[in-house]
């Protein structure tokens, strides 16, 4: 007999987009809350060349991808924000 989550998938978070803007990682935010999809914010870390100022990651389950990126692109269509999309497996440095 198997315990019930075994069968379940964990750390399977993935990098679905890079915000530079403040006012759109607000808005970003609030419609994932909004829609009721779970979510982690990641800032990386600076080099000592590549510094971006406000950069950061937000990262979401990969159950919800496909969710998640239509909302992004609905908000970058609306208000006319720059998104980058990474759509990767997200490296959790904790583990």
């Amino acid at each position: 007999m198997q315990p019930l989550y075994t069968a379940v998938k964990v750390n399977n978070e993935i990098e679905l987009c890079e915000v530079s803007d403040p006012e759109c990682k607000q808005v970003i935010e609030r419609e994932l809350l909004h829609n009721r999809i779970s979510y982690f914010i990641r800032f990386p870390k600076s080099g000592l060349f590549g510094r971006k100022k406000n950069t950061c990651i937000i990262c979401v389950n990969d159950n919800v991808r496909e969710d998640a990126e239509e909302i992004v692109h609905q908000v970058c269509e609306d208000y006319g924000y720059d998104v980058k999309f990474l759509l990767k497996k997200s490296h959790n440095a904790f583990l």
